[in-house]
């Protein structure tokens, strides 16, 4: 149960049947044979047990399983004992009362509530199950059976338990009984390495493939044994006399090489200063006497600086045992009396092994192009952990612990609170605890009760984790605060398992708020150690509710009002015992595109990974450490909003790099930023997508009578000054930067402004224009000769709509038109005036500020970067149907890239799909390069090689065009016509109320099978995007048969048909799980399709699957009315 949650093994039945086992954690779905297994004999000791609820909020739940998957046995155990003999906060001090417990405490002791197994197994299974335990727990040392049902134990238990010796008499009645390690692990003795143990751990080696040259050296490892000295020392680990593992440490650092590799601050560098005294010299009279004595005779010479360091050379362990590896630390320490930290770096495609989870990761400093990763332990990582509510007396101590600390003022404003009223400003519960090391405070956590639980319940996928209904409201708290000294930091969870024990809560959350907003975050110190301790919770697709037409029959309004968004992530009883696999592999995405972002959530999202190396580049930083809602100008894909980019668990994993991709070195392994910056990597991910270019004029004289048909078709880069007045929007930033340019230098003259282009940008632009107060007659839409196959809007009606609003504000619109000069071929900056070329005169236009919406294509430096690295370009980067360049540790996703010519297949790229989807099949791909517990992807057959994914997931579209119309265009992958026009859609499928130059435009198509295939909307009024979007490759059966109705004239607008109480049940977020159900039960029935709705049967159980969505979502879906309501 390490990383992979599993460890097998072979058991004996009692009659003498072997059988191969698995022991991992248990699952919900194992409940209901669970619930079969428990007998009367288990009922009368551990009492009525309700499964499901167990295994919720079971510290550590273990099923055995055979190799058939069933199950064999199964054990909960938690951190208190059974039932209510004893306030679970309370549990030590009544042990300690009444029975002989020896060492129990929180951190090395768990109560087992229930233990089930089949009648031929259950010896075999509790002996199986407790071994697992004990190797898989490094500090649990006893299991206790501690329960106020004092019935029989059955003879398997009562071989495994022995009963604990009472202090009282008669004492509490109940059974008390308690499993030591030893009996079940035998205790490892580290010593002292000598020459004879030479034969047992040479084999220890060849188990390493990295140490077998070492191996290979038949005196090596005897030399080094024999070389035992004050600063160099080798130890085993031995297990019933045979050693099984050996380490070799060294006081003997490169400090010089750590200190310029790795961020050590926080470790004082390492070293510990030492202050020398002067000698006191005799005075040679009373007055010299007196003058030292002034001067402070003895003073203190500059400190001197001796490392405070030594590092772990050499490590191996039998795999049986490697969860033990940390017994070696307390020994280190011991021959090394002198040094506080223990260090050893590792190669970071290294696998954390189970010595190091133990240890402190630091990170490298930015500049370093280091291959290893360093861990650190400190000395005061092996003295234990004590956790107890805070005091007033610890409140001098708390602030010296938070003093360097941002946000310290507001944690302590907090404690003050708890300790006056135990309430904060808005009279919600807190609580704080601190944690102890001997006598010293090290760390604190402030906890308030959590009043929004339901709305958390509706915003984001908790549910993944919990079953809700198991949890008290008042089991919900939210993190307040946390800070837990440095060199403590690995006890984090143990530090969050008793704070979940004794606040008596179940779950814990933490919100992190984005940069940008008022809401002040939470004192964390470290964010890293509690997110490796959390699990990253998604937030979920909302539907937009009509709530005046819902009235009464609406949700709560405490779900339906906005609340500033935050990232969620949540602790609770049961993953304060689950590990994580962490990855030190060094990956670089650059690129903050649709397809960038899409990829770090999915690898960001995966509860039981955790990437320590994600680094973001672009050119702007992380679009979302800014609100961006009002900037305007761009189109919208609808793939991440502002308020979407606050909620997904990304920016507090990734580290983010502000700059421009200039330079990769593929042997080196690193890319070279325009600030001078080498960024290292071992999976470089491109995902820059495709740009606006500052446009290059033709040059052209055109105070000669010339026309576009003379132009020569090329392609040249613009290398002269770039007008301060021209401005070039690629994304979020660049468009702030226009808006806050315009109103301060634009809107109160009375030049014109031209916009250059030819597609939906240049709409949204002059929208955005108009909506600034300038007015219609000052702006130029200068539009290209158009590409061939390509139109800015693939609904004709739509065009003609935004084409009668733009000449009724008064926009001057001029077609056809190529950029031929800049102030007439003189200094361009600033930005005069602009000269064209058309199809007829030449075009001059005088000019105040000029956006340019044109020339897109791949980055000039991106190019080079790619050119001069030796990767395919073929107009884009060219890629194989896994994302690969011809650089096996290159990867490239998005509009950037093109398939390789050996596919075929010119008219599909990945421009012609979904970005986001795209990025997370990216990620997908990549997981199984990472992920243990995924199998690898296996290689395709020979006759598939030549084939690519098409993906399926809508192409969207939308922003706010001129006329103040909503735009929304929602329509099927499709491929680039590279002939001619695209095929116009078959119209006998179409529904379409409204018209566009109303403004309640509604135009849905149907495919063959009555899918909804395509969706335009154009509208005055603000669009629920959310629910639109869910319609896409819906039946038009589920949308309330949509295509009768319509045929039958009942539906005159469809704006109104979708709010409509019948319909919001398909907009919600889990609608798609109901769906699956469905067509799995029809599936069942085994009947053909026109049969199947016919059946009495399956209408009964579609029946019954639809009013348990409806129950179950019933916090959602209020205005529909389940069975025992009416």
């Amino acid at each position: 149960m390490g990383e992979n949650s599993e460890l097998n093994s072979t058991v004996t039945s009692d009659s003498a049947r072997e059988e191969t086992v698995t022991v991992r954690r248990s699952e919900s779905a194992d409940a209901e044979e669970i619930d079969g297994l428990i007998s009367p004999s288990a009922q009368a000791v551990f009492g009525r047990v309700n499964v499901i609820r167990l295994l919720e909020k079971a510290n550590l739940a273990v099923t055995l399983t055979n190799e058939k998957g069933d199950i064999l046995g199964h054990a909960s155990f938690f951190d208190h004992p059974i039932g209510d003999l004893v306030d679970q906060t309370q549990w030590e001090a009544f042990l300690q009362e009444h029975f002989s417990v020896g060492q129990c405490t929180p951190f090395n002791t768990l109560f087992l509530h229930l233990f089930v197994a089949r009648p031929n197994f259950t010896t075999a299974s509790v002996k199986e199950i407790m071994r697992a335990i004990f190797n898989a727990v490094t500090e649990l040392e006893y299991v206790c059976l501690l329960s106020p049902h004092v019935g029989s134990l059955e003879p398997e238990l009562d071989e495994i338990f022995e009963p604990l010796e009472r202090l009282t008499d008669p004492g509490p009645q109940c059974l008390a009984l308690i499993c030591h390690r030893k009996a079940h692990c035998p205790w490892p003795i580290v010593r002292t390495a000598r020459v004879e143990d030479h034969n047992e751990i040479i084999p220890l080696f060849d188990e390493q493939t990295n140490l077998l040259s070492i191996s290979h050296q038949p005196f090596f490892l005897a030399a080094l044994i024999e070389a035992e000295a004050e600063e160099h020392h080798t130890a085993v680990c031995e297990i019933n006399g045979v050693a099984v593992g050996f380490i070799c440490a060294s006081a003997d650092v490169n400090l010089k090489w750590l200190l310029g590799r790795f961020e050590l601050s926080e470790f004082d560098g390492l070293i510990r200063e030492q202050k020398t005294k002067h000698h006191k010299v005799p005075a040679q009279s009373d007055e010299d006497e007196h003058r030292r004595s002034a001067e402070q005779q003895e003073e203190a010479q500059p400190a001197s600086e001796k490392s405070n360091t030594f590092c772990i050379q050499i490590f191996v362990i039998n795999k049986n045992y490697e969860l033990r590896s940390a017994d070696f630390i307390p020994f280190l320490f011991q021959v090394f009396p002198d040094q506080n930290f223990c260090v050893i770096t590792v190669p970071n495609l290294s696998t954390e092994f189970p010595l190091l989870q133990n240890f402190i990761r630091v990170p490298s400093i930015p500049t370093s192009l280091s291959q290893h990763e360093l861990y650190i332990f400190h000395r005061d990582g092996v003295r234990s952990l004590s956790v107890r509510p805070a005091v007033a007396l610890n409140r001098s101590a708390v602030s010296a612990l938070v003093k360097d600390l941002s946000l310290n003022e507001s944690l302590l404003q907090d404690l003050d609170r708890y300790y006056e009223t135990g309430c904060d400003r808005d009279a919600v519960p807190l609580q704080a605890f601190v944690a102890q090391a001997e006598a010293e405070l090290v760390g604190i956590v402030i906890i308030k009760d959590e009043q929004d639980i339901e709305y958390i319940r509706a915003h984001y996928n908790i549910e993944s984790f919990i079953y809700f209904s198991h949890h008290g409201y008042d089991e919900h708290a939210q993190i307040l605060h946390f800070v837990l000294k440095t060199t403590v930091q690995h006890f984090s969870k143990n530090f969050f398992k008793e704070v979940l024990r004794q606040a008596r809560k179940s779950c814990l959350y933490l919100r992190i708020y984005p940069l940008y907003h008022s809401q002040e975050n939470s004192c964390i110190h470290h964010l890293h150690y509690v997110l490796n301790c959390a699990v990253p919770v998604c937030p979920r697709r909302q539907i937009i509710y009509p709530l005046e037409e819902l009235g009464i029959n609406a949700p709560s309004r405490r779900l339906t009002e906005d609340q500033a968004p935050f990232a969620l992530s949540l602790i609770s009883r049961k993953l304060t015992m689950e590990p994580k696999v962490t990855i030190n592999t060094r990956i670089v995405l650059v690129g903050a595109s649709d397809t960038g972002l899409a990829f770090l959530e999915v690898l960001c999202s995966c509860p039981h990974l955790r990437f320590n190396s994600l680094t973001l580049i672009s050119t702007h930083g992380f679009p979302g450490d800014y609100n961006h809602e009002d900037a305007g100008f761009l189109s919208t894909s609808h793939a991440y909003s502002s308020r979407d980019l606050a909620q997904i668990p990304v920016r507090s994993f990734i580290s983010v790099v502000t700059g421009k991709l200039v330079g990769i070195r593929r042997k080196s392994k690193y890319v070279l930023l325009s600030s001078g910056e080498k960024v290292p990597y071992d999976h470089l991910i491109l995902c820059t997508g495709l740009q606006y270019r500052v446009p290059c004029p033709t040059g052209v004289d055109v105070s000669q009578p010339v026309t576009n048909s003379q132009l020569h078709s090329t392609h040249s880069r613009y290398t002269g000054p770039v007008p301060s007045n021209l401005f070039t929007l690629n994304d979020l930033h660049d468009c702030m930067a226009a808006r806050r340019w315009l109103c301060a230098n634009f809107l109160e003259l009375e030049d014109n402004a031209i916009v250059y282009g030819n597609n939906i940008d240049i709409y949204t632009t002059v929208e955005t224009l108009l909506s600034l107060g300038i007015r219609g007659s000052r702006i130029h839409l200068v539009l290209l000769p158009p590409e061939p196959g390509v139109s800015s809007f693939l609904d004709s009606s739509v065009e003609k709509a935004v084409a009668m609003a733009m000449e009724n504000a008064m926009v001057q619109i001029h077609r056809n038109c190529v950029l031929a000069q800049f102030n007439n071929g003189k200094q361009p900056d600033p930005l005069t005036s602009a000269s064209f070329t058309t199809d007829a005169e030449p075009l001059h236009l005088q000019c105040g500020v000029f956006i340019n919406l044109s020339n897109k294509g791949v980055d000039y430096d991106a190019f080079n970067s790619f050119n001069k690295s030796f990767l395919v370009f073929d107009g884009r980067l060219v890629i194989n149907s896994s994302f690969r360049t011809t650089n096996l540790s290159i990867w490239a996703a998005g509009p950037l890239t093109k398939f390789s010519r050996r596919y075929y297949i010119d008219e599909w790229t990945h421009a012609n799909f979904n970005s986001k989807e795209v990025g997370q099949d990216l990620a997908a791909m990549m997981l199984p390069l990472f992920d243990p517990t995924m199998e690898p992807a296996e290689a395709p057959p020979p006759e598939t090689d030549r084939l690519v994914l098409l993906y399926k997931q809508a192409k969207i579209q939308g922003g706010k065009l001129p006329g103040g119309y909503h735009y929304l265009h929602v329509t099927k992958p499709s491929p680039t016509d590279l002939t001619g026009p695209n095929v116009k859609q078959l119209q006998d499928r179409a529904i379409v109320t409204g018209q566009p130059e109303r403004g309640d435009y509604f135009c849905l198509h149907l495919d063959c099978y009555e899918l909804v295939g395509t969706l335009t909307c154009l509208s005055l009024k603000p669009l629920p995007v959310s629910n639109y979007l869910s319609l896409y490759m819906k039946h038009q059966q589920l949308l309330g048969q949509l295509l009768s109705c319509y045929q039958e004239d009942l539906i005159p607008d469809l704006y109104s048909f979708f709010t409509q109480s019948s319909c919001l049940a398909v907009f919600h977020d889990r609608f798609s799980d109901l769906e699956q159900e469905l067509q799995q039960t029809l599936k069942l029935k085994d009947l053909c399709p026109p049969d199947q709705l016919k059946d009495e049967n399956s209408r009964a159980a579609l029946r019954s699957s639809a009013v348990k969505y409806l129950s179950y979502n019933r916090n959602l879906l209020p205005m529909f009315a389940c069975p025992g309501q009416l």
